[in-house]
């Protein structure tokens, strides 16, 4: 069965996503989880699991930031908290908060994300033998590398479908730090997320931000595999995630349906070359404009990365 897993930048869109066909909403607050498109409050965890169960659908929120000892320490009280609220499961890929987790014997299911760490699949069955429902693939992982995996991991993996991928994060301030250096204003740009680090040539254009865990750099293409889903259901890796990070609003929501449809497609046995293409060009008409789309790793040769 496959199903689509994608984030929310609202309480709202939650909802729309839901209608939309969404299986798992993720989400999460910016002090506990990972490049969210909004830190949501408890407040609003709990009425984004509301309307989730009231549908017969998930919640997942991202427990997945880079803990540090004055952060681990607040962690049992939020788990405590989403416990409360009947979240359906937790993003983590820190084996202190997962011992935290699971010495407190919390009600909370767990899946391993240590996000650019998970690259094969001894790893991700290490943590699905100690308690993980399931992984997060990095991002960085081609095709040929994925058959491997795909044959050998014992709990899913999910695969990012759509959206951006982090490159790199620091806990430190860099845009700030550097601003101060040349004693200029942050540009208002950062706040929008709307900031690229560019090359002389023009050619690659990082996108970046800070907030409290730090600074984030972004590939300069942002991933979409519409073209290449096929090649994902026949290795069976049929857990989909689409990021809504750099891409806002009602046109998140239609590329959410249209991976909805392409589910549909092969769950009827109807998926094919002119439906692919068809779905892909409404894909790339509701993108950004000014981001740019491809493929990620997904078509590399790996000993072509290797080798950089």
């Amino acid at each position: 069965m496959i199903e689509l897993i994608a984030t929310a930048e609202s309480v709202e869109q939650s909802k729309q996503l839901i209608d939309a066909g969404v299986d798992y909403v993720y989400v999460g607050e910016d002090e506990f989880g990972l490049r969210l498109p909004h830190s949501f409050s408890l407040e609003e965890i709990g009425q984004v699991v509301e309307i989730a169960h009231a549908a017969n659908k998930k919640v997942i929120v991202a427990v997945n930031a880079l803990f540090h000892n004055d952060r681990i320490e607040k962690l049992k009280d939020y788990l405590t908290e989403l416990e409360r609220l009947h979240v359906d499961a937790i993003t983590t890929g820190d084996p202190g908060a997962v011992r935290i987790l699971q010495k407190n014997e919390f009600n909370l299911d767990y899946i391993y994300d240590a996000q650019t760490l998970v690259t094969n699949s001894t790893q991700i069955n290490f943590w699905g033998k100690r308690g993980a429902i399931a992984g997060v693939l990095a991002r960085e992982l081609t095709f040929e590398e994925l058959q491997e995996l795909a044959e050998n991991v014992i709990i899913p993996v999910e695969t990012l479908v759509y959206g951006a991928t982090c490159i790199h994060q620091s806990k430190r301030k860099l845009v700030q730090n550097y601003f101060n250096y040349v004693d200029q204003e942050v540009p208002e740009s950062m706040a929008s997320r709307e900031l690229f680090l560019s090359e002389s040539n023009q050619e690659n254009h990082y996108s970046i931000y800070e907030d409290m865990n730090g600074t984030h750099v972004f590939a300069t293409d942002d991933v979409n595999l519409m073209t290449q889903l096929d090649k994902l259901v026949d290795l069976g890796l049929t857990q989909w995630k689409l990021d809504g990070i750099f891409s806002p609003g009602e046109n998140f929501v239609a590329i959410v349906k249209l991976f909805d449809e392409a589910r549909n497609h092969f769950q009827n046995g109807t998926w094919s070359e002119e439906v692919m293409h068809a779905l892909n060009a409404k894909l790339h008409d509701l993108h950004p404009p000014h981001r740019s789309l491809d493929e990620g790793f997904f078509l590399k040769d790996p000993d072509s990365i290797e080798s950089k």
